[in-house]
């Protein structure tokens, strides 16, 4: 499913909620989250865990009036997007408005990506039988290349709004060698490997890539986001 479904899950749920006739704020704001969490859920595959969703402080309701929340935050554990598996989605968004068409001033997202993931990109671009793993701040690379032990690091960098890595500091047999030297055209497929985020929202672009523990934390953000689903 869409990366939008974060996002279009938590201002459905305010339009819905804020529509109807309410006498509580803290119990349209706690409604409001609980169908949110509903519609994350429904929006994306794979959900694993429970997502949490906070719409803010007091008064909801009076946001919900004039039509536009100040800031709302949520937390998936874990979720499949486009195919490609995220832990640890955080989103926080300010100035949203609560009527179609769906927008935010300002948009942040953070997810993980694990390094089996990375793994997968890197195999399908060498044709080659390589682990992934993640080691403190690096992702380590082993793996053979015509019998011989090769040993590298995976680099992630943001370009273009796109995620690429490339394959350096390789070893084969313990020697350090030159991606140039690679046999074939292996040393050109070992740079620039693309590893896909796709469809964001409109407004919302890819900005940074770290490694950390548990894999490659990602980074999109922001400003005059379009949140509406694509039809």
């Amino acid at each position: 499913m869409s990366a939008r479904g974060v996002v279009i899950g938590l201002v459905v749920a305010v339009a819905v909620v804020g529509g109807g006739a309410v006498v509580a704020d803290r119990w349209a704001a706690n409604e409001t989250e609980d169908r949110a969490v509903e519609r994350i859920g429904q929006e994306l595959d794979d959900v694993v865990g429970t997502p949490t969703v906070d719409v803010g402080d007091f008064p909801f309701l009076t946001q919900v009036a004039r039509g536009s929340l100040d800031g709302i935050t949520a937390h998936v554990p874990g979720a499949t997007l486009n195919g490609l598996a995220l832990t640890d989605i955080d989103l926080a968004a300010t100035g949203v408005s609560t009527s179609e068409p769906y927008t935010a001033e300002r948009a942040r997202v953070e997810a993980t990506i694990a390094p089996e993931q990375i793994q997968k990109a890197v195999t399908e671009r060498t044709s080659l039988d390589l682990t992934v793993t993640s080691q403190g701040d690096t992702l380590k690379v082993a793996g053979t290349v015509l019998g011989v032990a090769l040993t590298a690091t995976v680099e992630p960098r943001v370009e273009d709004g796109r995620l690429l890595a490339d394959v350096t500091g390789m070893a084969l047999g313990g020697l350090a060698v030159d991606p140039d030297d690679l046999p074939g055209n292996l040393g050109d497929r070992v740079q620039g490997i693309e590893i896909p985020v796709e469809d964001l929202p409109e407004g919302l672009v890819l900005t940074d890539a770290q490694v950390g523990d548990g894999g490659l934390r990602i980074t999109a953000a922001g400003t005059d986001v379009t949140l509406t689903a694509a039809s």
